[in-house]
């Protein structure tokens, strides 16, 4: 016995969101299927509003509200800085810090030769447009540390390393709270090569 088409067919579509397998699926679409009207409906109409009622920064290329969002439109930001960054999520997660006070760039994604994206296939022209516009001091890569990430910041050091600007990355190494015992190798070493002075 089968399930109803309707079934298979939103089962087929969720399993094609990422980490989302067929049984992960199944559990969403049987959840739905025993969910109120209501929430199906704010369900639908969230999906329709999606796109709808999102539009891409002109000026940092993220995913926003408006054109241009709103950490682009404030007139209190240091112009000096630029924070590259790979999506609209790691500029969010940067900017919940409280940390950083300066400009964004979203790159739309990182090189990754397995899955055929090219430094061409990234924002990559319209950064280089933009720091030829502003007048910035310094590049922050606030990139993954994975070989996509770091495969991505080499070659950015690399293009813009004639550009006359303070290129920086973000510290590396051991999370607070972690144990060292626990600790893979690679952060363990970039944890000892990267370590602080404290007397």
């Amino acid at each position: 016995m089968r399930f109803p088409r309707a079934i298979d067919d939103l089962i087929a579509a969720f399993s094609e969101l990422p980490s989302v397998g067929p049984k992960t699926a199944e559990r969403y679409v049987f959840y739905l299927l025993n969910s109120s009207p209501d929430k199906l409906e704010n369900l639908t109409r969230s999906l329709a509003e999606l796109k709808a009622k999102t539009t891409i920064c002109s000026h940092c290329l993220a995913i926003a509200e408006s054109d241009p969002c709103p950490i682009c439109a404030a007139s209190a930001r240091k112009n000096g800085v630029l924070c590259l960054v790979e999506n609209t999520q790691d500029l969010l997660s940067i900017e919940n810090t409280r940390q950083y006070q300066g400009q964004y760039f979203v790159l739309g994604g990182l090189i990754n030769t397995i899955e055929d994206v090219k430094p061409e296939n990234l924002n990559i022209k319209k950064l280089l447009q933009r720091i030829k516009q502003e007048n910035f001091r310094e590049i922050i890569l606030a990139l993954n540390f994975t070989l996509e990430g770091e495969t991505t910041a080499l070659y950015l050091e690399k293009i813009l390393g004639n550009q006359g600007l303070k290129i920086t990355r973000l510290a590396k190494g051991l999370p607070a709270g972690s144990d060292l015992e626990y600790a893979d190798e690679t952060t363990l070493a970039t944890a000892l090569k990267f370590r602080n002075e404290v007397k």
